[in-house]
């Protein structure tokens, strides 16, 4: 059963928002219905998050991303459509059994990490715990364990100023997981990062989910995060759906131009793995080197050019076959390999 499930979700914004929806529904473009004075941001929009997914939702500005996920906990009512937490339709709740429902189940990371500045680190990690009628003592030792996840001990005396921007983020991060919700939404997380800061916090992110499992919906602008991040991607255009898929999968076959458009400048070598570079035709040699089947095919690279070819082998211990130096550049497709393979 999915976690979160989103059915034909629209949100528009005006006066006439139904009319709209009819238009929109029979295939107009938000474009072409100006005469209604309305804003249509989120448009027949449809997906299921499997429990322990990290599930990513992208698009350039204006695409509907941000309105869509203010949706999936209720900050947002939806013009048509449903959305279901756990099996529960929460557009048919009460305000205050959408309140029980979110503070339960639902966390929110935001971009600009929305700490409380008078209050301490430690203060801000127990804020959702608090909201809860959690006793001091208790929440203060959930929240102090969160922080030393994120690798913030020592700092719970600390006064959100004090921090670097990343040093925030994590605590925004310690918050949500104090929670203990098992779903996550991160809202443009880590876009006001330094790129060096960004990579740090994606990174830890995944080794955090790696242990925690959590249900996790992951907002972003930048296709080389969500390719990163996202065991599946939902590319949004112009408030509409473009593709849902892996991230091999959006760039070996993308839906339509416009995703073939936006995949093109992707580093290829940082999202496809050994297991889609396996060459066809290649007997296996069970004396060849082995390769985990999700090593990245830039980590792949050298080892493959020193071995000549690599058995590639599933978390499970399968064979799926052998990559070869050709295999690998093959892989990647780009204009670029000669200069890799420098």
């Amino acid at each position: 059963m999915p976690v979160v499930r989103a059915d034909h979700l629209y949100k528009v914004f005006g006066r006439q928002s139904k009319a709209a929806v009819e238009r929109l529904a029979d295939g107009s473009h938000r474009d072409t219905i100006a005469d209604l004075d309305v804003t249509a941001a989120v448009i027949d929009v449809s997906f299921e998050v499997q429990p322990g997914e990290i599930f990513v939702v992208m698009g350039l500005s204006g695409s509907g991303k941000s309105t869509l996920i203010r949706m999936l906990n209720g900050l947002l009512d939806s013009t048509a459509g449903t959305v279901e937490i756990d099996g529960v339709d929460i557009t048919a709740l009460s305000h205050k059994n959408l309140l029980k429902l979110r503070s339960e189940k639902i966390s929110m990371v935001f971009q600009h990490f929305a700490l409380l500045p008078h209050r301490t680190v430690l203060e801000n990690a127990a804020y959702g715990l608090e909201l809860r009628g959690m006793p001091r003592a208790e929440r203060f030792a959930k929240a102090k364990e969160t922080l030393g996840l994120v690798g913030l001990d020592g700092w719970e005396d600390k006064l959100p100023h004090q921090l670097s921007g990343g040093m925030q983020q994590r605590v925004g991060l310690a918050r949500a997981l104090a929670a203990d919700t098992d779903i996550i939404l991160m809202d443009e997380a880590f876009s006001a990062l330094d790129p060096l800061i960004r990579r740090d916090m994606q990174t830890q992110l995944l080794e955090l989910q790696a242990t925690l499992g959590k249900t996790i919906i992951f907002i972003t602008h930048d296709l080389n995060e969500a390719m990163r991040l996202g065991d599946r991607i939902c590319v949004l255009r112009d408030g509409r759906v473009a593709q849902i898929g892996e991230a091999a999968e959006i760039l070996n076959a993308p839906a339509n131009e416009y995703v073939e458009r936006f995949v093109e400048d992707v580093d290829r070598s940082r999202v496809l793995t050994a297991a889609e570079a396996v060459a066809a035709g290649v007997a296996v040699d069970a004396s060849a080197p082995q390769v985990s089947s999700d090593t990245l095919v830039a980590d792949l690279y050298t080892s493959v050019s020193t071995a000549d070819r690599l058995r590639v082998v599933s978390a499970e211990g399968e064979v799926l076959g052998m990559v070869t130096r050709e295999s690998v550049l093959a892989s990647l497709a780009r204009d670029e390999n000669e200069e890799i393979a420098k």
